[in-house]
């Protein structure tokens, strides 16, 4: 796999069925610094300097965007850009919408009086929406009304006026809180609120028979193993206390760090019955006190937060009540805490589009969901049958109605893509039968998507007109999530769980208890997106990245340059700039993954992989120059800055190559092995004439690693696979159980772990757990992180420093052995990053840290505290440890490798600085033994 292509994956997710500007961007002109159609970039190579990377770079960022004078929308400012624009825009003669701004209102009206002004943000993603050119509509038969669908629901919405309240007329800077969290409540306010709530968990109480009226109190159960915030609800009218359920799940996660840490005390009373005898019960929350002392301003803000989250939890859970399925429950909750944390990032229309959702029909909020996580894109409705739906026809039409759902029911100008989309919803049996009917040769045993290449290649030549005809009497009536539906739900996901790897199934394997994610607090003061054009830029980057991603996995090279190119010309964005980590406080370093400069300088990243395995080095160098250039605070640079020297090497350039190896150690962003591989180059191209003077880490670099070498008998000799052995006990195995057999027995009665990196992330986040999960503002912003978001970066350890000296002090006299058993016990299988609760037992890593000791265990946290994005990968394979007689420990880092193999420079970075640490470390290399057979 291509360097690069991994990390992209991540980015991209799940791929969408539906990307709205796909046509538009591959069928654009690109201002690029360089022409990637070039059969070969190498003659060019010598004249590619940072003078022109630089003129490159200031003419892409100053060419700016402009307002179009017919649709409002934001378009790029190349002349080429804005003439294709307007060209599309005159064609389609649509008139003047009257949600739009005319040049009398925008030069004499105030900016905003209502819901009917779009500002020119929100003008920015009509085109993602549905202006822009290219975007297939779902009802072929009627594409005026599908692309207006959301207008007339606005339109109605407004003309009934049922959401003016809603719109945030505050202003946008960094220092106004999202709304959820503006902390502007009060200490009496908190002692006044009444919360309306419920008792759920019905089935694990002691007593079965409520009472209306009767009074409850409420007691944490921290040891509960489903969940350590759960608190337990008591009844306080009858005798013994006995114990009536547990507040909800949501509400109990911001209630219980209040009861515990800052000693508020709740009580209630019944307000209704429930209809079954284990059903939920509505209750009533009356905060009666807090017994506390002074609070300091960041205590008294954390408070605030979490008591603003409460009040939100509360008003979603009487929004869905827990009567509704989880997956209805759940997708409710994420839609309306997108809407009220990021609110701000959608333009009206969009936030009522969103909010329409609430007014359908249960089974149409269930069938739609259903639907949004198939795979799709085209679902036959004479298909589609869910238990708890009653009446699915009904709620089909609802959800068409309100443009959640478009239908394909009439065979006229289906597209090809439609067509392809649509043939793969029917069986082989009928396309097989459609093959027949058009009299074309059809093999009984041919796989479905042969059949489908056949269909698709005659409608192609223009011999079969009447294909489309024949598929939809053997389809019926299809449906589809509709284009818009689909993108602004797909964002609501990205907002709520800022990644693309997670989806509504992160509820599903939480409420089954498949996944428990840890504790800790959301404190949130700060925005993500500060514009809703950073946001838009950030999507249409990650629509790159999927094109680019499915484009490698058709080989479609044409593709594959486009996206480069488009990657290249944007990586300067016109909303964030790339040197911003410079200026910006320590945690916004994490904020700068979500944006579309980061998203795209992976693309191009992925690009310069590509490239040089097409060994098209003269590329790969201009792309490198530009990355270099444009992000100065990035952990990437080392890697950058080496595979430019080394493309330079290989296109001749000697003296270059060096140069950029020279200054490549001068910078302080790069590091590990990055470091060790340039030094090295520095040495070795660096030899006389060049230089004369040996660098001053040449002894450094150089040092001997001890090795040792085990015999075994080889079952391979073939390159580029992994050495295989047959071990003492006559069983095949791998170099690494071939080493670890040796260590136990003649090597010197060592035990043992093949685990490479594993045992040493799983020791480092168990020991430094408290300080992972520690209550610092703006690094956790959902309930499903496994890591704050700013581990990876630099601002982990600056922003935690005296947090983590304390810490480590304490480690490094001793007491890591208490404080590991302490984290297992109490977050035995919590998800957390780096973390393997199957792997490793507790006794294999008491055994090992107490082996290791705490000079040494100290000194590896704080390199991975450091620099964990760095250092979190490279360790040596094997950790051995035993015990002497008098029961003192030692511990040895192996290193494995095969008679093949050698060194990575990473794993090189970590043996020294292991060696610098007082680790006993060693490289154990394989070898064959040749068995003489007379």
């Amino acid at each position: 796999m291509l360097k690069g292509r991994e990390s992209l994956i991540r980015v991209v997710g799940r791929r969408r069925r539906f990307l709205p500007n796909r046509q538009y961007l591959l069928s654009s002109h690109v201002q690029s610094s360089g022409n990637l159609d070039k059969e070969d970039g190498n003659e060019e190579t010598k004249s590619v300097g940072v003078e022109e990377e630089t003129s490159t770079s200031t003419s892409i960022s100053s060419s700016g965007w402009v307002t179009c004078p017919v649709c409002g929308n934001r378009v790029s400012g190349g002349e080429y850009m804005i003439n294709s624009h307007l060209d599309v825009c005159l064609a389609r003669g649509r008139k003047r919408k009257l949600i739009q701004r005319t040049l009398l209102q925008l030069n004499f009206c105030s900016k905003s009086n209502g819901l009917n002004i779009i500002s020119a943000d929100d003008n920015l993603a009509k085109q993602a929406f549905h202006e822009s050119p290219g975007i297939p509509t779902c009802n072929v038969n009627n594409h005026e009304e599908s692309s207006t669908c959301i207008n007339n629901l606005v339109d109605n919405k407004i003309g009934d006026a049922t959401v003016e309240n809603d719109v945030d007329n505050r202003g946008l800077g960094p220092t106004n809180c999202i709304p959820e969290f503006d902390l502007d409540v009060s200490m009496d306010d908190m002692r006044e609120a009444v919360l309306e709530t419920f008792i759920v968990g019905r089935r694990f109480s002691n007593e079965k028979e409520i009472k209306n009226g009767l009074c409850v109190s409420f007691e944490r159960d921290p040891h509960n193993a489903k969940d350590p915030n759960a608190i337990k609800v008591i009844s306080a009218d009858l005798e013994g206390s006995k114990v009536l359920g547990f507040l909800p799940r949501e509400l109990a996660l911001y209630l219980s760090p209040l009861i515990d840490n800052y000693c508020f005390c709740f009580e209630g009373f019944v307000t209704a019955l429930p209809e079954h005898p284990l059903g939920v019960v509505p209750i009533r929350v009356v905060c009666q006190g807090i017994q506390g002392g002074y609070l300091d301003c960041e205590d008294l803000q954390v408070l605030k937060s979490l008591w603003k989250n409460a009040l939100a939890a509360v008003k979603r859970a009487l929004e869905s009540p827990p009567s509704r399925p989880k997956y209805q429950h759940n997708f409710l909750m994420l839609i309306a805490e997108v809407l009220q944390s990021y609110s701000y990032l959608f333009t009206p229309e969009e936030r009522i589009f969103l909010e329409s959702f609430k007014s359908l029909s249960d089974d149409g909020q269930r069938l739609f969901i259903r639907l949004y996580m198939r795979k799709g894109p085209w679902f036959r409705v004479s298909n589609i049958s869910y238990k708890e739906i009653t009446d699915s026809h009904q709620a089909i039409k609802g959800l068409s109605e309100s443009g959640y759902v478009c239908s394909l029911d009439s065979d006229d100008n289906i597209q090809r893509d439609n067509l392809e989309a649509v043939l793969n919803v029917l069986t082989n049996i009928e396309l097989r039968d459609i093959l027949n009917k058009l009299k074309k040769k059809c093999d009984c045993g041919t796989r479905k998507q042969d059949v489908i290449g056949l269909l698709l290649a005659a409608k192609g030549d223009g011999l079969c007109p009447s294909l489309s005809s024949l598929v939809m009497d053997k389809l019926g009536s299809c449906v589809q999530i509709s284009p818009a539906a689909e993108l602004l739900i797909w964002r609501a996901q990205r907002l709520f769980f800022l990644n693309g790897e997670q989806d509504l199934s992160a509820f599903l394997l939480v409420d089954l208890g498949i996944v428990k994610y840890p504790a800790y607090n959301c404190i949130i003061s700060d925005r993500i997106f500060s514009s809703r054009c950073e946001l838009l830029a950030y999507e249409k980057a990650v629509e790159v990245a999927q094109i680019m991603d499915q484009a490698l996995d058709e080989s479609n090279t044409e593709v594959v340059l486009k996206c480069i190119e488009i990657s290249d010309s944007r990586m300067l964005s016109p909303c964030r700039g790339q040197n911003e980590s410079e200026s910006l406080e320590p945690l916004a370093a994490a904020f700068l993954f979500f944006s579309a400069s980061w998203v795209n300088s992976k693309i191009v990243q992925l690009g310069v992989s590509f490239l040089e395995r097409e060994h098209r080095y003269g590329d790969a160098i201009r792309l490198l120059k530009r990355l270099l250039l444009g992000f100065d605070c990035d952990g990437r640079r080392g890697y950058w800055t080496l595979r430019l020297s080394v493309d330079l090497e290989h296109v001749g350039c000697l003296n270059e190559s060096l140069l950029v190896a020279e200054g490549g150690l001068s910078d302080s962003w790069v590091r590990a092995g990055s470091r060790i591989a340039l030094q090295r180059r520095v040495l070795r191209l660096g030899k006389p004439p060049r230089r004369w003077k040996t660098p001053s880490f040449s002894e450094s670099v150089n040092r001997k690693i001890p090795e040792v070498f085990v015999q075994g008998r080889p079952l391979n000799f073939k390159a580029g696979t992994k050495s295989r052995f047959y071990g003492e006990d006559g069983e095949q195995c791998g170099v690494e159980e071939l080493a670890l057999q040796y260590y136990a027995g003649e090597g010197g009665g060592w035990q043992g772990v093949h685990t490479e990196s594993g045992i040493w992330l799983t020791i480092f986040a168990l020991l430094m757990w408290d300080i992972i999960f520690a209550d610092v503002p703006n690094v956790f912003r959902t309930r499903f992180q496994i890591a704050p978001l700013d581990l990876d970066t630099d601002s982990f350890y600056m922003v935690r420093k005296n947090l983590i000296e304390s810490h480590l002090q304490r480690i490094h006299d001793g007491l890591a052995e208490e404080i590991l058993i302490k984290s297992w016990e109490l977050n035995n299988g919590t998800s957390c990053r780096g973390v393997n609760w199957e792997r490793h037992s507790l006794s294999e890593l008491r055994a090992a840290i107490a082996c290791i000791g705490g000079s040494c265990l100290a000194s590896i946290c704080r390199h991975l505290a450091q620099d964990y994005r760095s250092w979190s990968s490279g360790m040596p394979d094997l950790l051995l440890w035993r015990f002497n007689e008098d029961f003192r420990g030692e511990a040895k880092l192996v290193e494995v490798k095969g008679p093949r193999d050698r060194l990575s420079e990473q794993q090189r970075a970590w043996l020294l600085v292991l060696m610098d640490c007082g680790f006993s470390v060693e490289v154990c290399k394989g070898k064959r033994e040749f068995v003489v057979v007379d």
